[in-house]
């Protein structure tokens, strides 16, 4: 495995040092349940390896982003979500509210969702 950050909240997740509700793992990624959810079904699907953002993602992270969208389905699936729909969404730097430095994808589910995607206001979560 690559590089953590020790200050990381998520590296510790990864790294098995903060306990977390883990739906699904392999040798690159793993997804676990928010803790503050803004859908019936949240989660969160996360490298192992240290990425602050999408704008940190390099040429050599191609297999790791792809294997995050890859677990989407199979997350989804855990959930009992898979077939009824979910979202996917990433939030980038502070202005999106990206409060945990390190990517991670909210696939969120279990009510119809609308667009905008959060009519009146923001949610105050990361």
């Amino acid at each position: 495995m690559s590089h953590s950050d020790p200050n990381c909240l998520f590296c510790k997740i990864a790294g098995g040092n903060i306990p977390a509700d883990i739906v699904y793992q392999d040798e690159h990624v793993l997804a676990f349940r928010d803790i503050n959810p803004a859908a019936p079904e949240h989660l969160l699907i996360i490298p192992r390896r240290h990425i602050a953002s999408l704008n940190e993602l390099g040429p050599e992270d191609t297999t790791v982003a792809g294997r995050i969208l890859q677990a989407a389905p199979a997350v989804a699936r855990e959930a009992g979500i898979y077939d009824s729909g979910y979202r996917l969404v990433f939030n980038t730097g502070p202005d999106s509210l990206q409060s945990v430095f390190h990517i991670h994808g909210h696939l969120v589910g279990g009510r119809k969702m609308g667009w905008p995607p959060f009519p009146g206001g923001a949610v105050e979560h990361g």
